[in-house]
């Protein structure tokens, strides 16, 4: 699998993508859903990587600069054709890399709750993630939670 830093002009990354935020849209209130779109990711303070096989999209991850110290994971996304393959978790160790690189101290990230959400939170938990308090600009709901990684 090659892991690579994106630019966000591919048309399977925006399908994939765009499949991410209407997933999150679907199985959490409008006002509850805090996934970044095409245009967020683009942001100056966010890095965004890509994986592939061959020249097929495996999955997407983002790593957004809270502060010198802190980071914050955004839009992790398994394509469904390659889940249970460990793509998400080569995102996620790459991600943790770069943010340990940085010099960042904490790694946090604000998911959904709820079954559909099981899985990542599984994964996150395995890499070291525990739970803990809002941060940023969220506001903690009842389709929401916090998970942070002590760098």
């Amino acid at each position: 699998m090659d892991i690579r830093l994106d630019d966000l002009s591919g048309e399977q990354v925006k399908a994939l993508l765009a499949a991410h935020l209407a997933g999150m849209q679907e199985n959490s209130p409008p006002d509850s859903v805090y996934s970044l779109d095409i245009s967020g990711l683009k942001a100056a303070d966010v890095s965004v990587w890509t994986a592939w096989d061959g020249q097929e999209l495996c999955g997407v991850g983002a790593l957004r600069q809270l502060s010198p110290e802190t980071g914050e994971i955004k839009s992790m996304r398994t394509d469904p054709a390659h889940l249970r393959k460990g793509v998400g978790l080569s995102i996620l160790n790459h991600i943790i890399a770069e943010a340990r690189r940085r010099g960042y101290r904490c790694l946090s990230l604000e998911t959904g709750s709820g079954e559909e959400f099981e899985a990542a939170l599984g994964l996150y938990r395995k890499r070291g993630f525990e739970n803990g308090a809002s941060f940023g600009d969220y506001v903690a709901s009842d389709f929401n939670q916090f998970l942070h990684l002590d760098l």
